[in-house]
């Protein structure tokens, strides 16, 4: 993917719907909770999430040390690639210079790809780590609460809505679902006219 001049990576792009599957199941469990076992199966709940989150964090730095091992091997390829060109012009070989500086060019370019990788992934890692830990900081805010209510007070407090008061949100989900609805009538009637041949 490029973005403003930039090859942005993602070898887990599951790991962001990760995040965001996992806040919306607090979100939900929030929004249901309301007797003390309700608090305790959110606080279950929200601690399964912190779990799941932290292996997507951990895969996210097993793919980071994968694209520096990448990378360190690219870079001995450079190295190599160099030094025979080299032995070739000390030689007068030109079809070995040759070859040599097209190695060389394509192990330049990817080594710069690789790098715009690491720092990509190194930038996704530290804002998952910082999504993980606002979402401990909720949990531990829920559990050591006196009841979801206050939580959801504070959250209201904050400028956050509690979904079941938000009129918004059931407006911009009816606008959704309608959106959604008109592009699959769009897509059968333009599937009905290619058949008709019009």
């Amino acid at each position: 993917m490029l973005v403003a001049g930039r090859i942005v990576f993602s070898e887990r792009p599951e790991g962001q719907l990760v995040f965001e599957r996992l806040k919306a199941a607090i979100d939900a469990a929030l929004d249901a909770a309301t007797s003390p076992q309700d608090k305790r199966d959110v606080v279950s709940g929200m601690r399964d999430a912190v779990i799941e989150a932290h292996a997507a964090v951990s895969g996210m730095r097993d793919d980071l040390a994968r694209t520096e091992q990448e990378l360190a091997s690219e870079q001995r390829s450079l190295k190599d690639a160099e030094r025979r060109g080299r032995l070739a012009r000390e030689i007068d070989d030109q079809e070995t210079v040759d070859v040599a500086d097209r190695f060389v060019t394509k192990h330049k370019e990817r080594i710069e790809v690789l790098e715009q990788k690491l720092e990509a992934q190194k930038a996704e890692i530290v804002l998952m780590q910082r999504e993980l830990d606002e979402m401990k900081a909720q949990m531990k805010k829920v559990a050591g609460s006196s009841s979801v209510d206050s939580a959801w007070r504070e959250i209201e407090a904050a400028g956050g809505a509690r979904p079941e008061t938000d009129v918004k949100d059931d407006l911009l989900k009816h606008q959704f679902d309608q959106a959604a609805r008109e592009a699959q009538a769009n897509a059968k009637l333009e599937a009905l006219k290619k058949k008709m041949g019009r």
